[in-house]
């Protein structure tokens, strides 16, 4: 079959390209920037890339009409628009109109459950796409899941950063909402299996793990996992600000994205019971197996995908990549370094591990106060280190920065700031005839972005020099 895949950069879109294409369907992924791909999609011959925005109709012609089955996996968590329910709603409108188009008989939609009256934005925003993907077109096919359990995933992460770093909780009251995670391995079972499956057409079904648990018993069994003992206390005076400010502060996680969670959480998420389970044969695993599961991917350092490098926890950029790749030269204060390479292979594995849990080399107890600094002012702070301590891919998220160039046969590395800034800053690595040259690049906006950038040049002496040292000094 030749099957689309929109939300294709996602974290779940990532994950289900390659099941797709190991049976031998042809897969479209539909980006709304080709520079987010994955770059070994070149090499497949079974996997077609091509440029769509949603909210942009006039840019869906690139989607070929003789499509099979379409993958509606767009969301927009923690999407800074105010307005993000009518964007979601453009997005699945725009979406059914072209696909009514095409040959496509089954879109298939992951959606979030929805099983009581008082829903949370977000989740009415999921059921009000459900009711505007409904066409007589092509059969629609529903999987809603609640919780998604697994290596990278927001729920996850905030969880882990929860477990490890806080041995005693004071925890908001929500955390007695119950719910039923699944792993994610189980969620793209479901996607997976379903497609063209005609006994599914046109009918939902929630899809959910065999235990119903509290956000509480989820970190308590979390922390067994990991072998490590835990105590919770909850109580009832947290408004929902606060408890917002308290996922902040504590986890990876940014204020949006927290506040568009407190406001799910308090809602229980119970599944409906239907016979999906059978007909796919899936046969979820248990809170427990997940956990451990996503550990034994972060052991062997396969992380497919990671919600943080999703856009929707970027500080300033919304997808397109293309505008900041070229560097300005005028009106810009610069910081240039350059030094002998000895081991140019060497040099190239040390800046492409750099950040994360390896620091940044020199100075790094001054990046993580800046960190500080930065998150204290509502900004992303440190908090989302990297995905893959020695792999870096276009789009993905590193500390403060955004991967907006990366190949290691150019041997050039560049990087967009995230943080909050008077202005705009780059970190270009560029090696060109045995020399690495290091640029930091900073366009001030207004006169604040002109004092920032003094008040921070004594300290770029010495940081950017002993970096630069340090990355040739192999």
């Amino acid at each position: 079959m030749k099957i689309l895949v929109t939300g294709a950069t996602g974290y779940i879109g990532k994950r289900l390209i390659p099941l797709l294409a190991n049976d031998e369907h042809h897969v479209v992924c539909a980006v709304r920037d080709k520079l987010r791909a994955d770059k070994n999609y070149a090499e497949e011959d079974l996997i077609d890339v091509v440029e769509a925005d949603f909210l942009k109709p006039e840019t869906l012609q690139s989607i070929p009409k003789d499509i099979d089955v379409a993958y509606y996996l767009i969301h927009s968590m923690s999407n800074s628009s105010k307005d993000f329910e009518s964007l979601e709603e453009r997005c699945a409108v725009n979406f059914k109109d072209y696909i009514e188009t095409t040959n496509a008989k089954q879109v298939i939609y992951l959606s979030g459950i929805t099983n009581e009256e008082n829903l949370s934005k977000h989740l009415q925003s999921r059921k009000n796409v459900e009711k505007r993907l409904e066409s007589k077109a092509y059969a629609l096919t529903i999987f809603k899941a609640g919780i998604i359990v697994g290596s990278g995933s927001s729920s996850f992460e905030i969880i882990r950063d929860l477990v490890e770093k806080l041995p005693f909780m004071i925890a908001p009251k929500w955390l007695n909402t119950k719910t039923q995670p699944l792993s994610v391995r189980d969620v793209l079972a479901f996607l997976h299996r379903g497609a063209g499956r005609e006994e599914l057409y046109n009918k939902s079904f929630d899809v959910f793990g065999p235990e119903v648990l509290t956000y509480k018993q989820m970190l308590l069994q979390f922390a067994e996992v990991r072998g490590l003992k835990r105590s919770i206390l909850t109580v009832p005076v947290m408004t929902p600000k606060l408890s917002s400010y308290w996922l902040y502060f504590v986890t990876s996680t940014s204020y949006k994205l927290a506040t568009s969670l407190v406001d799910s959480m308090g809602v229980q998420i119970i599944g409906k019971k239907s016979d999906i389970n059978n007909i796919l044969k899936v046969n979820p695993l248990t809170y427990k197996q997940a956990v451990e599961l996503a550990f034994e991917k972060i052991e062997q350092n396969s992380i497919v995908s990671s919600w943080k490098d999703s856009m929707v926890s970027s500080g300033r950029l919304r997808n397109n990549l293309h505008k900041y790749i070229n560097v300005p030269k005028f009106g810009c204060f610069t910081d240039y370094k350059e030094r002998k390479v000895t081991d140019t292979e060497k040099t190239i594995d040390r800046i492409w591990s750099i950040g994360g849990t390896n620091g940044w080399y020199y100075g790094t107890f001054l990046w993580k106060i800046r960190g500080y600094i930065d998150k204290l002012f509502g900004g992303i702070g440190l908090r989302r280190g990297r995905t893959s301590p020695t792999d870096l891919d276009v789009g993905d998220a590193l500390d403060f920065w955004r991967v907006i160039f990366a190949d290691k046969e150019q041997q050039k590395l560049l990087l967009y700031a995230e943080m909050r800034l008077p202005g705009e800053a780059w970190l270009e690595f560029k090696i060109e005839n045995g020399v690495l040259k290091q640029t930091a690049t900073f366009r001030p906006r207004g006169l604040w972005g002109r004092l920032y950038w003094y008040s921070v040049l004594p300290f770029h002496g010495f940081i950017f020099r002993g970096m630069i040292n340090k990355l040739v000094d192999v």
